[in-house]
């Protein structure tokens, strides 16, 4: 799996986890936004994203 150094890069490589990205919601782009460069590929990105929605249920 490729690695990237931050969530920017990775949405350059991957349009798909750039739509993934966009369907969160506003709350959850803004706290995985503030740990960018923690976001190193789309795996990374929805384990991030679902430990932030887990907390909707």
């Amino acid at each position: 799996m490729k690695k990237y150094t931050d969530m920017y890069e990775l949405f350059k490589d991957d349009s798909t986890a750039k739509k993934y990205f966009d369907k969160l919601p506003e709350y959850v782009q803004e706290q995985i936004s503030t740990r960018a460069n923690g976001v190193n590929s789309f795996a990374s990105l929805k384990d991030y994203a679902e430990n932030l929605l887990r907390g909707d249920d």
